[in-house]
């Protein structure tokens, strides 16, 4: 009996701590955000690092970030930039600062103004312009598309005004006459004909920006498979190098023949899905003569190589899109492989003869490009897509998906395996057809 009767009485206890606990925690916040009531006013709009803190500014391109002083600048409920509402975060509000970014969005009236909006609906206008800077172009969907093909060009501040409408200008001068879209991101259009290699320049009403990337571009160009570099298949293994009705420029490289199964793990199957040039002879000692057998590094210059990209066009047929495995793109140094006898090159190296081993751990950093994993199967709508692998974000994987412990060198980009097999993500079996062309190591500006 005495046991029944303290037990209802601890309860009691305890329900009265937890409620008295709760109501001080509601009462205990004194550095709680709290909208203020009344008008903010701002007195100047300044940066909020340091080295330019003295710097008073009237504008800011979009994006940019800002702080405003002034006083009771916590009755700003929302604010705006022209038509263009920003993002307030209570974190970076007081009475007298609040640190906010530009919107990113360009306005649709421009008023030139600031607008801070209270609790209460209450309107306070302060001048202060933003600048939209000129277009930036970061991607083209296809860099060898043919003429009459729909493209589009990945980037931002794509602005097409009525008074100076937007202009795509290819090598050559050729214009493009045909657009499908355009929106702030991104640009599609009707590819024109032309047959030059370069840049492309896009203009707006705010200034033109001229691309990194190239139309038809050959710098760097390590296997086009068409006799420009004389390089193909130099392993163990041949894979089909053909042209079809398909093809973007003469011949490509073939993963699969459509029958093999891949499975759900991307199992190894290093006949039917890993294409590879080891550079070397069976010279003795081992040399590397030009065409088949010099290290890909004589070829293209690789001593920048962290501000580089490994490009290349890629097409898959929707009658056998890809769904497991990754494909893994190799880089390796001739003390690793080589196409010839091991021991020691010309140059008195030490170097490995062939061999499947050196990749097979996760020292050795290689990209994984698994673009299937995103909706669970990948094909390119049947027509050719450029494949941009930035070198210093992505050649960061091991053999099994996890972070390679190793790093790379310029003199690792001697040899090139793309095999499509593991990489540690699960898929779905399939039996892909991957076709590969024009293989090049670019700048990326």
């Amino acid at each position: 009996m005495k046991l029944q009767n303290k037990i209802p009485f601890s309860l009691f206890c305890l329900i009265a701590l937890v409620a008295s606990f709760s109501m001080a925690s509601c009462e205990d916040e004194p550095d709680k955000y709290e909208v203020a009531d009344g008008l903010p006013t701002v007195r100047y709009i300044r940066s909020p690092y340091a080295v330019s803190a003295d710097s008073l500014i009237t504008e800011a391109s979009t994006g940019t970030t800002i702080c405003l002083v002034g006083e009771n600048l916590r009755s700003i409920y929302e604010l705006y930039f022209n038509d263009v509402q920003a993002i307030l975060n209570s974190s970076y509000m007081t009475d007298n600062t609040v640190i906010v970014d530009v919107p990113q969005s360009i306005p649709t009236e421009v008023s030139n103004k600031m607008y801070m909006v209270t609790r209460n609906g209450e309107t306070v206008e302060y001048d202060f312009s933003v600048t939209v800077p000129a277009p930036t172009l970061t991607t083209m969907s296809c860099e060898y598309a043919p003429a009459g093909s729909e493209v589009t060009i990945t980037g931002n501040y794509f602005v097409d005004d009525p008074n100076v409408p937007l202009s795509v200008v290819f090598p050559g001068d050729i214009e493009v006459t045909e657009f499908t879209n355009i929106s702030q991101s991104s640009i599609s259009f009707i590819m024109p004909e032309c047959t030059e290699e370069g840049a492309i320049d896009v203009t707006t009403i705010y200034g033109t920006t001229t691309s990194a990337f190239h139309y038809l571009d050959t710098r760097g160009m390590l296997f086009d498979f068409d006799g420009m570099t004389g390089l193909g298949n130099h392993g163990w293994h041949d894979r089909t190098i053909t042209s079809d009705e398909t093809s973007i420029t003469g011949n490509f490289v073939q993963l699969g023949d459509g029958n093999t199964t891949l499975d759900a793990a991307g199992g190894w199957n290093d006949s039917q899905f890993a294409f590879e040039y080891w550079p070397g002879s069976w010279n003795t000692p081992t040399d590397y003569p030009e065409g088949e057998g010099i290290r890909l590094y004589d070829l293209a210059d690789f001593s920048d190589y962290t501000n580089m990209s490994i490009k290349f066009e890629m097409y898959i047929p929707s009658s056998n899109p890809w769904s497991s495995g990754a494909m893994q793109v190799i880089f390796a140094g001739t003390d690793l492989v080589t196409y010839g006898n091991g021991g020691t090159d010309i140059y008195g190296n030490a170097i490995a003869g062939p061999n499947n081993t050196y990749f097979q751990n996760d020292e050795l950093p290689r990209a994984l490009y698994r673009p299937w994993t995103t909706t669970g199967s990948y094909h390119t709508d049947d027509q050719w897509v450029t494949v941009s692998l930035p070198i210093s974000s992505n050649f960061i994987y091991g053999f099994n998906g996890g972070t390679a412990t190793g790093t790379l060198s310029a003199d690792d980009f001697a040899s090139l395996v793309i095999f499509v097999t593991g990489g540690g993500v699960e898929g779905t079996e399939c039996t892909p057809l991957i076709k590969i062309d024009n293989i090049r190591a670019v700048p990326n500006r």
